[in-house]
Formats: structure tokens, sequence, C-alpha cells
């Protein structure tokens, strides 16, 4: 936060009294949530009153000071008006719609570019309602994104091929490296070769030189230890053979503010191969913004008050990009990286188990401002106890819950709320994947 400044003096204060004996004092003017999901002003609060979390108030009442006190407002920097920024959200059913309630919202008050990675073709209607871009990535698709596209700014290095190295290692461990991962006499070979490859466009970089998965496949072909051959082999199959849809260079244009990458329809055996391409994608796009400036309403160009533009990323069905060690550890890399290049990524997922099965859990954990869970099942809920040390009152909020209500982790504070979106909207009506709400929208 900064510039906090001295908004007003007041020679009053509400206190109000809940019936666990917590009390907290404010000003009449303060905004609190209700147990109907409404904001009450605490002038307005009265005993009796039930208020979000299953507070009850027990007594309201009004402290005339001696002296007249200031109130503090407490600004943050217009392209972070959310208190929270990354994190992750857990929930274990309707698990879009808490994300695509921030969507739109990171929409409607920031400047701030948005990219999903969509693995169920969940946001493609509010993406397009908000005039976004959809990119369907499929073996019949005629969209295209090359794994190998390279930033010159893509690392803090002077060499930008050590971290595009890290993930063309940590890609072709998805494709060959099964249980035990890549041998290091097989990563070895990798990063030559990915040297080797990366020459021409090095040397002049123009969209032709850049490389396709298929001159790292030939690049394989050419060196002598069979260990080259063996993964050479292994990447035919996603060079020319029936999964070679990643072997073609970028042919989309992707300058949309909002842009969703929807790979359903690339099936299991691409789908964390897909989002971890995605990943990288959106890694481009952070390292362009991070030299982008803009001004307090978004403009690009000179201004009174120019910053780093930020770049939001919202990777659904996370836990797949935590079960291959070196996937997970370039996954940890690149969120850490996100943060400190301007880039606000949050995890999305309903399967809390392989998360925190995860050994790199707890640096994404570290590196994250909030955790918001909603409903866990019963399995679920234990892990999550444990791991977070929620107390069995506080895991109350998100057993059998309703819709729109859990528990928000920011630090040490765990608050419990209550989010009853109208129904009556047509924001509403775009962000459900109720079939029978989508069927009767």
């Amino acid at each position: 936060m900064s510039q906090i400044r001295i908004e007003k003096y007041v020679d009053e204060l509400r206190q109000i009294t809940l019936a666990d004996g917590s009390m907290f004092r404010c000003t009449g003017t303060h905004l609190i949530l209700d147990a109907n999901g409404n904001y009450v002003e605490a002038a307005n609060i009265r005993a009796g009153q039930q208020l979000s979390g299953g507070h009850t108030v027990i007594r309201a009442e009004t402290l005339e000071l001696p002296e007249k006190i200031p109130v503090y407002d407490m600004s943050v920097p217009h392209r972070l008006n959310f208190v929270l920024e990354n994190g992750i959200i857990a929930h274990n059913s309707g698990k879009s719609f808490s994300a695509k309630r921030e969507i739109s919202n990171a929409f409607l008050v920031t400047h701030d570019d948005i990219i999903i990675c969509d693995p169920e073709g969940e946001y493609a209607p509010l993406v397009e309602r908000l005039g976004g871009q959809v990119i369907k990535i499929s073996p019949t698709s005629p969209h295209h994104i090359n794994p190998m596209d390279l930033n010159l700014n893509y690392s803090d290095d002077d060499n930008p091929l050590s971290l595009k190295s890290d993930f063309i290692l940590s890609l072709c461990e998805l494709i060959v490296g099964g249980k035990e991962g890549l041998a290091p006499v097989e990563k070895t070979i990798i990063d030559r070769c990915v040297r080797l490859v990366y020459r021409d466009y090095l040397n002049d970089p123009s969209p032709e030189n850049m490389p396709i998965l298929g001159d790292l496949y030939q690049a394989l072909r050419e060196q002598e230890e069979k260990e080259a051959q063996y993964i050479a082999t292994a990447l035919e199959i996603y060079v020319s053979g029936s999964l070679s849809v990643f072997n073609h260079r970028t042919d989309v244009n992707i300058r949309n503010r909002i842009v969703c990458y929807d790979i359903r329809e690339l099936g299991k055996q691409l789908k964390k191969i897909g989002m971890h391409i995605v990943q990288d994608q959106v890694w481009n796009r952070v390292t362009e913004n991070r030299f982008s400036k803009s001004n307090r309403d978004g403009e690009s160009g000179p201004a009174d008050v120019p910053y780093q533009k930020a770049t939001r990323y919202y990777m659904d069905e996370f836990h797949l990009l935590l079960k291959e060690e070196q996937t997970a550890a370039y996954s940890v890399e690149i969120w850490k990286r996100f943060r400190k290049w301007g880039g606000i990524p949050t995890g999305i997922t309903q399967n809390v188990k392989d998360l925190l099965s995860s050994r790199e859990v707890e640096n994404i954990f570290e590196n994250s401002d909030f955790i918001y869970m909603l409903n866990q099942a019963a399995g679920d809920r234990q892990i999550l106890a444990k791991q977070l040390n929620i107390s069995p009152h506080q895991l109350s909020y998100v057993t059998h819950s309703g819709e729109g209500e859990g528990l928000l982790f920011y630090g040490n504070t765990i608050l419990p709320f209550i989010d009853h979106f109208p129904k009556d909207t047509e924001l509403y009506k775009v962000m459900t994947t109720k079939p029978q709400e989508v069927s009767g929208a």
C-alpha cells in the first residue's frame, strides 16, 4: 500500500460487540458485510443482526471521544487496486464461477492484460461477451502456437536462452521423461540442441528464423549419442505424427487485452503439454508488458505517472502442472518471475489432493497473496486443515457451504465470506456453467 493519508477527523466511533465476545471499533460509514451478502454502514448495525461468517451482534453503540482523531485512507497504485493479487482458488464444485467473478472485476476496474488457460472450455462465453479473443487449440484447429517462440527479453540474463532451455527441458520431460524424469545425459543433449537451433534466430531475430519443434527434432537426429536418438524418436509423434499440433509457427495475432486459450479438444495425451506451452506463451506476453509503460488511464505513451503494465494469468486445472518434477520446478520458477516482472498468476483447482501432494506447493503458497477456498469434500478438508492450520470452527465454513461461501486466506488472516452474486444479471448468465441455467440462457 502507498499514499496513506488522513481522510478526515471524527469525534465518535461505533463499537460493535459479537456473540463470541470479540469487539471492534470503526467509523459510522464503515461498510460491514451481513449474513445476506449485503454491505451495511456501521451506523445502521443493530443488536441481533446477523453478519457474514455466522457472527451475531449483541451490542452496537456509539462512543463519543474526548477529542477528534484522524481516519486514515490507504491507497494502492491504480494498476493494483485489488488488495489481493495472485493466489490459489481451490474448491470442490462450481470451480470456474469464482474465477470468472474475479476476471470480470479485473477487466472492469483495471487496465491489466488478462489471459486464461481453459482446459475445459468454460470461459469462452465471458471472454467473448467482454470483447476478448478466444483461441482454440486442437488437432483440427487452424490456430497454432509455437512452443519454441522466444522474446529477446525472455530472461533477466543477457542470454535469453537460459530460461528458455529450462522450459524446453520441462516440455521434453512431459514427452519423454516418464516417472523418472530426464536423465542427466538427456538434459545435456537437449540443452546443446536448444542452443544450436536458436543460433540463426539470435543472429537475425526475424520471424522466419524462429525455430519450430521439428528443428529441435532434426538437431537431435544429428547427434551421435544413442540417448539423442531415443529423445528424437519420442518426439517424432509430436513433429510428424498424429500429435503434431505444436509443430507450427504461431499464426494468431495475440494483441487483445483479454485472451482465452481453449485447449479442451487437445485430449488427455496433449492437455498437460498444451497447458505448459500456453504458460510459456503468457510468459512471453509478461516480458513484453514489462517494457510497456502506461498512464493511469491505461493508455500507452508519455504519462504523468507511468507504470509497468500488469499481466493477469488464470490457470484452471493448475494441479496438472505440478505432477512432474521438472515441470513443477519450472512452473514455480515462472510463478516467481511472473510476480517480479509484473505478472499476476492465479492457479485454479478442485483437485486439492494432487495440488498438496506436490513437493513444490510450499513454494507456490509462499509466493501467493491469497487462497480463496469454497466448499470442500470431506477428504480434501482434512488435508487442507493439516496443511493450512485450519481450526474445526473455520473448517465449518467450507463444509456443505452454500454457493459463494467459504474462507479467504490472506497472510496470517483467515476470513469467512459470503458472496451471493445476483442471478438476474447478464453477467451471471455468461458466467454460470450450470446445465439448467446454460440451456435456459
